[in-house]
């Protein structure tokens, strides 16, 4: 009798143990992604504090003056971009187009509509690979053949790329500079992800809320539905230009650096 109850305590124990253990388990894990999510925040920051006094990449300009850059990635496109070519028009805004080289090619005619309508293009690769999936040497031929296109559009253009992602090594930044080229990312404060389509009201709030002078703001033409984006311009614009805000491309931006 003694040891059938012996027997019943001691599985009673392992189970309880091993229920203990799966949550200690659980309790180390969740430990460890938020270790990492830090880690990873503390090294992007640390990147950007040693690269941008180099002012070899832009991610906002230190400005009196109340002037916001407007730029739109993952174009052209035949159904979004000349949508968004008549709303900057109607409220007198000036933007940088980052383009693809592949869509170049497929609408060359809405390249020309950007050009004609005096806004500046931007190199975002030929086909948009990420170099931490595809590498440096591939990133390198990328940038390359997709300056051979804007050269036809904008030959005297301001050399100004993107990395697709915003994924940027030194390697990758070494080259651009080899190139002639200021890499241009984004204000991190107007992180608007608009291509994850939170709603055209959100994309417009979170605008005009973080506006700051200098900004650069991050937005879509192609790649997808961008009808929230082109409803958020019509928000987002009036509404900052009722606040004295200016929307200009990259180059006047960084013309405006004090």
């Amino acid at each position: 009798m003694q040891s059938i109850k012996t027997y019943i305590f001691v599985r009673k124990f392992l189970k309880g143990a091993f229920i203990v253990m799966k949550w200690v388990r659980f309790v180390i894990v969740i430990i460890c992604f938020y270790s990492n999510v830090q880690t990873i925040a503390t090294a992007e920051m640390i990147k950007r504090n040693k690269v941008e006094p180099t002012g070899q990449v832009v991610w906002d300009v230190a400005t009196q003056k109340k002037v916001i850059a407007l730029t739109f990635d993952d174009g052209p496109s035949p159904v979004f971009t000349p949508q968004v070519l008549r709303v900057l028009e109607q409220y007198g805004a000036n933007a940088t187009f980052f383009q693809i080289g592949s869509r170049m090619e497929r609408y060359p005619e809405v390249v020309q509509d950007v050009v004609e309508a005096g806004h500046e293009i931007g190199n975002h690769s030929m086909t948009h690979p990420y170099e931490n999936k595809v590498g440096f040497r591939q990133m390198r031929l990328e940038i390359i053949r997709a300056e051979q296109i804007i050269q036809k559009y904008q030959p005297n253009h301001a050399k100004l790329f993107r990395p697709p992602g915003g994924y940027l090594d030194n390697a990758l930044l070494q080259e651009a500079k080899k190139q002639g080229y200021k890499v241009v990312l984004w204000s991190y404060h107007q992180e608007l992800k608009d291509w994850s389509k939170p709603g055209a009201q959100v994309i417009a709030d979170h605008v005009i809320r973080h506006a700051r002078n200098g900004d650069i703001l991050l937005l879509h033409d192609g790649g997808g539905d961008r009808s929230q984006t082109i409803e958020a311009l019509k928000i987002f614009l009036p509404a900052l230009k009722q606040k004295g805000y200016q929307f200009v491309s990259v180059s006047e931006l960084l013309s405006n650096k004090e």
